[in-house]
């Protein structure tokens, strides 16, 4: 069985980047507030549809903004 890895993001950064809250982001990309806490704060995986929406409204990559590492 493979073991588990620690997904990192950087959610948060990119959000305060634009200047815009959790709420602004779930409502531009169709999903709940508790959605991208839950994300941004590794509580919870996203779908590969989730990722390519925030990689979209980004406008970045998706490895920018997940990966197994943390980001510095």
């Amino acid at each position: 069985m493979m073991e588990e890895q620690q997904l990192y993001n950087r959610i948060a950064q990119l959000r305060a980047v634009k200047g815009i809250s959790q709420q602004q982001l779930a409502d531009a990309i169709g999903v709940s507030r508790k959605t991208i806490s839950t994300v941004e704060t590794s509580r919870f995986t996203p779908s590969v549809v989730i990722a390519l929406q925030l990689a979209e409204y980004f406008a970045v990559p998706v490895e920018q903004i997940f990966g197994f590492a943390p980001f510095t």
